[in-house]
């Protein structure tokens, strides 16, 4: 016996509850089916493209369909550019570290470079952490002097990142040589930093000219947790 199929004793044992109440798809719920389906695929297409490539669909569009579309990439543009709202490597003071760090760190990642002018792995550091801040604005990115923030802080630990999120410090890079020392590129630094969740690799922008290898896609935590700790919270 097949209980799909349209007798009347299948009938009978449907009646009566033995049977499943059979269940009849007309041309109409095929249709109304393939129509929802078309529009979701239409809709997930749409949800992939930028303002550009919405404009070029004017004529192949409804109007209110681009304009819902518009004005949510409008608000995604305008959310984007809320968290974007550094972009450079800023020089502070000690006066300064407490509103441009600590406070700074409950709305955003906020990295501080210890450094010294005299010490060639700074100047490195600084250079790449100038070109990661215009990559990553929505971090921001500090350098103090070393012994302005911290008396007697030895150049032999130099350069010191230290990285701050609500009011915590996250992480502490100390020396370049887990990265490479004067070797170090800066998509050792960047990894360090992703590791760590200071950057948020969805903002990434591309530099122009950059040469930097972007194929590196598997996240890297090591780099986060092979650098060296030290408690530098009490010369703060």
């Amino acid at each position: 016996m097949n209980p799909n199929e349209d007798t009347e004793w299948n009938d009978i044992l449907r009646k009566h509850g033995i049977l499943p109440k059979q269940i009849k798809i007309t041309q109409n719920d095929i249709y109304d089916s393939a129509v929802e389906r078309a529009q979701e695929e239409e809709s997930q297409r749409l949800e992939k493209l930028d303002l550009d490539e919405l404009d070029e669909l004017e004529d192949e569009e409804d109007d209110e369909v681009l304009a819902h579309y518009r004005a949510q990439r409008f608000a995604e543009f305008k959310a984007q550019l809320s968290k974007e709202k550094f972009g450079e490597l800023t020089q502070i003071s000690k006066p300064d570290y407490a509103g441009e760090v600590t406070d700074a760190s409950e709305s955003a990642w906020v990295v501080v470079h210890l450094f010294r002018d005299s010490i060639p792995a700074c100047k490195l550091m600084n250079r790449f952490l100038s070109e990661i801040a215009q990559q990553y604005r929505a971090t921001k990115f500090v350098k103090i002097v070393s012994v302005e923030c911290i008396a007697n802080y030895p150049d032999a630990n130099l350069p010191t990142l230290l990285v701050y999120h609500n009011s915590d410090v996250k992480g502490q890079l100390v020396k370049l040589d887990s990265l490479g020392g004067l070797r170090a590129k800066r998509k050792d630094v960047e990894k360090y930093l992703l590791g760590v969740g200071a950057l948020d690799k969805s903002l990434r922008r591309s530099l122009p000219g950059d040469a930097e290898a972007d194929s590196d896609n598997d996240s890297d935590d090591a780099g986060a947790k092979r650098s060296t700790y030290f408690d530098l919270s009490k010369g703060l």
